[in-house]
């Protein structure tokens, strides 16, 4: 039968696929569109840990630091609490070839938002903090943000923000990337958070970075053992920032992915159901002039698998949209990033979908019958 197609320069079968998909428009539309909300749900979930894992990195590196000092059995991710005393500060600034040592305190203040609290001085020589707005602390009561947070929630310098339960008003808003979005003097957040005299973590810039690993040594064999501190590189650190540092976001991925195929083989296998039965009569003129079997499968699974690849690639421009909302609206939040390496993957995962959710009813009106077909009203 491909022969009379020929002289279009398509096999008829590709023929029939494109005009039937292009005859019901509406179906063809609501049913790619339906496939493409998997698809976008899919990378939006690899995009946001992605994303969120590459500011965090960015933002490590933003610090100015070489090395950092965590207490033993922190977690990089989510550390928030304050076990180490500020004595070590001083004692970490005494060490061979380190330039400048600063403690921060870090404290949550509800969903995976932190308060710094910060030696200005200290941290500004090593950070360089670039103002978009505004200046340092002023007053006791003076709060500095950075552009995304302050997007986000939309402040401005002299606006007034609850923390803490205290108001604080907003002196300065400063560049994104400097590991903190929101910060205090050290001092103040001990006393709310009744760490006083406590440290997070402790930042350490070198005289010469090409040292860090000797300086690492040192300090280790100075008295911070394992045992009680974790000593790192920032390229060490930031490492440590990976969707695979989170094993529980793997079994999220494959249960979205698992999503991801049920969902396509349920919206393909109701489309081509309710396609089989309007278009019987069309099958049974294509068995009277000869379409075997597998003929029409090939049809109806070309179908199939030309929905998926639509809805795959709405899908993925989708995701630039979701990027743009997240991006907007709680960059502080949330960071996501377009992720082209899962594009495959999840078109791949889309045809697997959509060819199970098509096999049953291309093959059910493969074997019906010409004259049964051409008979039915």
């Amino acid at each position: 039968m491909d022969q009379l197609g020929k002289k279009h320069g398509l096999p008829l079968v590709y023929r029939i696929v494109a005009r039937n998909l292009r005859h019901r428009r509406a179906r063809t539309v609501l049913t790619a569109l339906a496939i493409s909300m998997g698809v976008t749900l899919l990378l939006t979930i690899v995009g946001l840990a992605d994303g969120m894992m590459g500011d965090q990195q960015n933002r490590a590196r933003g610090a100015g630091a070489d090395i950092m000092i965590l207490p033993a059995g922190s977690n990089v991710i989510g550390f928030s609490n304050a076990p180490m005393s500020d004595k070590l500060v001083a004692f970490t600034a005494e060490q061979p070839h380190v330039k400048i040592a600063t403690g921060v305190v870090m404290q949550s203040i509800g969903a995976i938002h932190r308060i710094t609290g910060l030696d200005y001085e200290t941290y500004d020589r090593m950070a360089n903090f670039v103002f978009v707005e505004g200046g340092p602390f002023q007053a006791p009561d003076d709060i500095l943000v950075d552009e995304f947070y302050a997007r986000q929630n939309k402040l401005q310098v002299g606006d007034s923000v609850e923390m803490l339960d205290k108001d604080w008003r907003v002196a300065g808003i400063v560049e994104p990337g400097k590991m903190a979005r929101v910060m205090l003097p050290m001092g103040i957040v001990q006393e709310l958070t009744g760490t006083v005299g406590k440290i997070s973590m402790i930042y350490v810039q070198l005289d010469d970075p090409a040292l860090t690993s000797q300086v690492i040594d040192e300090l280790r064999a100075a008295g911070l053992s394992p045992d009680s501190y974790q000593v790192y590189s920032v390229e060490e650190f930031a490492s440590q920032f990976t969707p695979s540092a989170v094993p529980e976001f793997q079994v999220f991925i494959s249960i979205i992915i698992g999503l991801s195929v049920a969902f396509g083989f349920l919206v393909v296998f109701l489309t081509m159901h309710t396609a089989v039965l309007e278009r019987t009569r069309e099958i049974g003129i294509l068995k009277s002039l000869g379409a075997t079997q597998g003929y029409v499968l090939g049809i109806l699974v070309r179908e199939a698998l030309a929905l998926g690849l639509l809805g795959s690639f709405m899908g993925i421009l989708f995701s630039f949209a979701t990027r743009w909302v997240i991006d907007t609206l709680i960059p502080a939040t949330m960071q996501a990033s377009i992720v082209p390496g899962w594009w495959p993957r999840a078109i791949a995962i889309t045809l697997v979908g959509a060819l199970l959710g098509a096999l049953y009813p291309a093959m059910k009106a493969s074997r019906q019958d010409a004259l049964e077909s051409l008979s039915y009203d």
